[in-house]
């Protein structure tokens, strides 16, 4: 099936349709994703700056 039959049976779709898709779509395309190093030690920093108090709370 090609792209664009793809996107022309989405558009047949109902509007239910297309956001159970829509939810499907990217719970897939999450799964894929990868933590960087990078972004696992900011984790890291964060969780030990929160530990050691030097946090501030920021009010809406």
């Amino acid at each position: 099936m090609s792209a664009v039959e793809i996107q022309e049976a989405v558009r047949r779709l109902s509007r239910a349709e297309q956001e159970t898709l829509r939810d499907w779509l990217e719970n897939l395309l999450e799964d894929r994703l990868e933590l960087k190093e990078g972004f696992k030690a900011e984790i890291e920093a964060g969780k030990k700056d929160i530990a050691e108090g030097r946090y501030r709370i920021r009010r809406p």
